[in-house]
């Protein structure tokens, strides 16, 4: 299908306003399609932070990155031929990480991004976190490099031949590598430039760099057919464009985006239906909202990926959310934990999705420091940098606003702080802590299924660790 290119408003002021197998398709997706087209030009919005632009619009769609989004999965007859000539090419064996990031390539996130970077592109990304398109085109936001590392064996074996052949953990083929340029991954500067730091303990440094090899490789990929990972979830990884298809089915006229990587609780949900409320006041018609939890690598303690679909499936069918203004899609991309910077290619990566509105709250993609008692990063940072990022500017930012727990409403509300005493902030550590040890949250906090969903989990965490290891032979 050809790609439908449609403009995007001009970009708003940063403003605040006063078990898997259960998880359906139906929930989310299923629902009378909506064929109108909206006409936004006459729309008031708020005084733009950046000039203007004069446009009509009529659907949620904005240009990806580049004007096009670039899907590098071969056609089906073209498949049997490129495994044919894989077999008579070097190989390298990629991680799982690596095989989220080659999905994260082939499916466009990263468009115009057309295969691992090269050594150019990953040095505008490390150091600008932009990169140059083609022919003074300017420029698009790339403030994570997306690299592949190799060792000295595999420099070794591939010489100077143009193209390698890329398997997946596996073994089996998953791509093609081609015209490749091979040069030195030099770690220390990838890891202080990423996330202003060296410190040990960084999650995705531990996993994916610290114990990679001293080079990198980029080319131009060509994987042999779509990443699956048959975990039960593979209906639910969307691409970019069948996300830009649902959203012009349902005819919206906006699509807002929620980054996530825990389970969904009502503060989530007040903002996430609030948002939606500020939108229709603002004159727009049909906003549909995507929630779009993280689905590729994260750290040991976060909740894994099909608890958190099926508690994110409670909420729909609990009512928190409503799903015929909600599509619920994974993901691809790992996680970095790596603040302000990372907060960017979540935006991105949205961008070539389709969505115009990005929802982004305190501390985006931060975490503890890893050796001392403090934030890795200023909680407001997130949102101040994707206000001014380069490459940016087409999307909307919406800061969150602060939700806690209202002792006197028995809900969660937006934090009023001429009442300050009747809040409660409960953390992501606090609310681990609940389910792990079997207490209920106050009334309120979360919708009882997504609850039991995790309860269920931490129990069965606490099962497995209460068996005896068996007696060595």
């Amino acid at each position: 299908m050809a790609t439908t290119h449609l403009l995007t408003p001009p970009r708003l002021h940063l403003f605040s306003p006063s078990s898997a197998a259960r998880l359906r398709a139906s929930a989310s997706l299923a629902h009378p399609l909506l064929h109108s087209r909206l006409r936004l030009a006459a729309r008031p919005s708020p005084r733009p932070r950046r000039r203007a632009m004069s446009t009509t619009v009529r659907s949620s769609l904005i240009d990806p990155d580049g004007g096009a989004l670039v899907e590098i999965v071969a056609a089906p007859d073209r498949r049997a031929a490129l495994r044919a000539e894989a077999e008579q090419l070097p190989r390298v064996r990629m991680s799982l990480v690596d095989l989220q990031w080659a999905h994260v390539l082939a499916e466009g996130w990263a468009s115009p991004l057309r295969g691992f970077m090269r050594e150019d592109e990953y040095l505008q990304s490390l150091h600008f976190n932009c990169i140059r398109l083609p022919d003074g085109g300017g420029l698009v936001n790339m403030s994570l490099p997306i690299v592949l590392a190799i060792g000295d064996a595999d420099k070794e074996q591939i010489g100077d031949k143009p193209d390698v052949a890329l398997e997946g953990p596996d073994g089996g083929v998953v791509a093609i590598l081609r015209s490749v340029e091979v040069y030195p991954h030099n770690k220390e500067e990838r890891i202080a430039r990423i996330w202003g730091t060296t410190a040990p303990g960084l999650p995705y440094v531990d996993e994916a760099i610290a114990s990679a090899g001293n080079w990198l490789i980029g080319g131009d990929l060509e994987v042999l057919e779509p990443i699956k990972y048959n975990d039960g979830l593979d209906h639910y990884r969307l691409s970019p464009r069948q996300l830009r298809n649902e959203f012009d089915k349902r005819g919206a006229d906006a699509v807002f985006a929620f980054q996530l990587r825990n389970p969904v609780h009502n503060g989530h949900a007040l903002l996430m239906n609030d948002t939606r409320r500020r939108l229709l006041e603002m004159g727009y018609k049909n906003p549909i909202l995507l929630l779009h939890p993280l689905g590729g690598f994260t750290k040991a303690d976060d909740v894994p990926l099909p608890v958190r679909m099926e508690q994110h499936s409670k909420v729909l069918e609990d009512g928190v959310l409503d799903p015929e203004t909600t599509i619920v899609s994974i993901f691809p991309s790992p996680m970095h934990y790596a603040g302000p910077t990372e907060v960017q290619w979540h935006a991105k990566a949205r961008i070539n999705a389709g969505a115009n509105f990005y929802i982004v709250g305190r501390d985006p993609a931060g975490m503890g420091h890893p050796t001392e008692k403090r934030d890795l990063y200023n909680p407001d940072h997130g949102k101040k940098v994707l206000s001014m990022a380069p490459g940016l500017e087409k999307l909307n930012i919406l800061p969150f606003k602060v939700a806690a727990y209202d002792t006197v409403a028995k809900e969660m509300a937006f934090f009023d702080p001429s009442r300050s005493q009747d809040f409660l902030f409960i953390s992501g550590t606090k609310m681990r802590t609940f389910a792990k040890n079997g207490e209920n949250p106050p009334d309120g906090f979360m919708c009882p299924g997504g609850w039991k969903v995790l309860v269920d989990y931490y129990n069965s965490l606490q099962a497995e660790e209460a068996v005896p290891a068996p007696a060595p032979v």
